[in-house]
């Protein structure tokens, strides 16, 4: 079974490859570049809109270049603010050949608010670590979440957490579809 990702970041290929091996047999995911056309630092829904799009652009270009993937994922970090805080999450989105989609979030971490300050302004997070840390591929590994835990939790396990959660309606097709 093929499975495309919307990014070529390692973490994000390495996350969908050990989700779905949770629940699939001979999987091959191949990892290529697409814009999600929301902002560099999507904040809220434009977290969900980014990760959405990502899988549907996927789709399309599945269905042109006659890859016969089974799968199109498109993973999405942002912020979102609940509870008068403001936390880091992913947010995935899975479709299917035959469109159908399933979302998933990862576990959320709060993020402090002198990086807020520079996330509304437009930066984003990894450019935030990368100028804390010195490390320019801090989102291609651990990410901020493998920074602020001192390697405790790492970034794909988070992905990893969210890409399961949303396989959920492809497991339980008449439930959801």
């Amino acid at each position: 079974m093929k499975i495309l990702v919307g990014s070529k970041n390692p973490v994000k290929i390495d996350a969908t490859r050990e989700a779905f091996s949770c629940y699939y047999k001979d999987i091959e995911v191949e990892g290529i570049e697409v814009n999600s056309s929301v902002p560099t630092q999507p904040i809220d829904e434009e977290t969900f809109e980014g990760a959405e799009h990502r899988a549907k652009v996927l789709k399309i270009f599945n269905e042109k270049a006659r890859i016969n993937a089974s799968f199109f994922v498109g993973i999405e970090g942002g912020i979102i603010n609940i509870y008068s805080k403001w936390f880091g999450i992913g947010a995935v989105c899975i479709m299917d050949d035959k469109g159908n989609s399933g979302f998933g979030v990862s576990p959320m971490f709060e993020i402090w608010n002198d990086a807020i300050d520079e996330l509304l302004d437009g930066s984003e997070l990894g450019d935030v670590m990368a100028e804390l840390t010195g490390d320019i591929d801090i989102k291609r590994k651990g990410g901020a979440i493998g920074f602020l835990t001192e390697g405790v939790v790492e970034r794909k396990e988070l992905y990893v957490s969210a890409l399961k959660l949303a396989i959920v309606p492809f497991l339980k097709k008449d439930l959801y579809f």
